[in-house]
């Protein structure tokens, strides 16, 4: 049985040496997304196809901020809209990020779509959405996860998992008949993109990759294509 190691081909992944042509599958060249003159058609469209093809979260993505030192923080949350405006999710705005993003309002994503092959990484400034807009997403939520919102002192520390399920049950019987209210510490934040960069996995590492670039926020759009 041979050994196997980071120098092993895939079982998929052709051989190749320095005078074998380069042969792209016709599945990686239909299509060619580096022909799109703006970024937010192509990712709507991007995302449209995450959505039928990952088994789960193709909204989940990576967000990157700064602490007070200037140290990187990154962690996991779900895409909530994205549109011409930005990139929006919802989260408590005393936890970590929150506080983060309310001393430096700049920020990073990257979505990473492996069924696909496909990544989205996605730099700009950020701002809070409006109270009106926080309403309209809380509402849609479950209740007991809007329960659990009022419940969580995201990233404070905590006794217990039962000190946490304390708070929930006293919550869940506050807010047993009718509508929960939004916490007034608990809204959303737009990332509003500068930067777009759409990239796509081709054989042999020659992936292709396009930036989308401006200069201010109502600056027209600039592309360039990238070495991989």
């Amino acid at each position: 049985m041979k050994p196997t190691g980071l120098g092993t081909n895939h079982a998929n992944t052709p051989k190749m040496s320095d005078t074998t042509p380069i042969e792209h599958l016709s599945w990686l060249t239909s299509g060619d997304f580096t022909a799109a003159d703006e970024p937010f058609r192509l990712f709507a469209a991007w995302l449209k196809d995450a959505t039928a093809a990952e088994p789960r979260d193709p909204t989940a993505m990576t967000l990157a901020t700064v602490d007070a030192d200037g140290l990187p923080n990154a962690r996991m949350v779900l895409l909530k809209g994205a549109n011409e405006r930005g990139f929006v999710f919802y989260t408590n705005m005393d936890s970590q990020k929150g506080r983060e993003l309310d001393v430096h309002p700049k920020a990073a994503l990257v979505f990473h779509w492996k069924s696909l092959n496909r990544q989205v990484r996605v730099r700009g400034l950020v701002d809070r959405v409006t109270d009106a807009e926080a309403d309209a997403y809380f509402a849609t939520r479950p209740k007991q996860a809007q329960i659990g919102a009022w419940a969580s002192k995201q990233s404070a520390p905590l006794e217990s998992r039962f000190a946490f399920e304390q708070a929930v049950a006293l919550y869940a019987v506050k807010y047993a008949i009718g509508e929960v209210p939004r916490p007034p510490n608990w809204s959303g934040y737009r990332i509003v993109p500068l930067r777009i960069e759409f990239w796509h996995d081709r054989p042999f590492r020659l992936h292709d990759r396009i930036e989308f670039r401006r200069d201010a926020l109502s600056a027209p759009w600039n592309k360039t294509r990238l070495y991989p």
